[in-house]
């Protein structure tokens, strides 16, 4: 029997609080796109480094009460991958948001990591094209900061002080040298 939530049923299926919570069945392109994106730019930094990459699909048991699929995350304690799933809290996940499921990744599954002790976690938003960065300080995440890939009509509304403060990439906050540019995230949406 295949204990991967997400083939256990037709529809994707998440154990948010003891309670089960159905999943969008089928992704968007820009949800998958995103996902895709992101992992691809940690899987190749990764390469050869203990630390892993793993994409949407994977089941994390981070309690007992709490069995998600994000849509990504990094696993540096190699014991904590198993042969189905993660146990316990990744050093980073991201979720990206949908209109069915953004309540339970801006909400529920946010409290979760949060009191799990996922040290970064990331929304990532495809109709704003921003990346949230959460950051876990004593137990609790403080919002680190926003980084969003303006649109063309957005940049010629602002001042010329308001677009030397844009941010265009940004640095994870497990990897130092690791550079991510927003284009390299949001660069391939319909």
């Amino acid at each position: 029997m295949n204990n991967n939530l997400a083939y256990q049923h037709s529809d994707r299926v998440e154990l948010i609080n003891g309670e089960p919570v159905m999943m969008s069945p089928s992704p968007a392109w820009n949800h998958v796109s995103i996902s895709g994106s992101i992992y691809n730019l940690f899987f190749n930094y990764l390469r050869g480094k203990a630390c892993k990459a793993i994409p949407d699909g994977f089941d994390l048991r981070l309690s007992d009460k709490n069995h998600f699929i994000p849509d990504g995350m990094v696993v540096c304690d190699r014991d904590k991958i198993k042969p189905n799933w993660v146990e316990g809290a990744p050093d980073l996940v991201w979720e990206v948001l949908s209109p069915r499921t953004a309540k339970n990744d801006r909400w529920h599954k946010k409290n979760a990591y949060e009191a799990g002790g996922v040290p970064e976690y990331w929304i990532v938003d495809p109709a704003g094209q921003s990346v949230e960065v959460y950051l876990l300080e004593e137990g609790r995440y403080v919002l680190d900061n926003i980084y969003t890939l303006y649109t063309a009509d957005a940049l010629e509304a602002m001042t010329e002080e308001e677009k030397a403060a844009i941010a265009w990439e940004f640095r994870c906050h497990l990897y130092s040298d690791l550079s991510i540019r927003l284009e390299d995230i949001f660069g391939d949406l319909l």
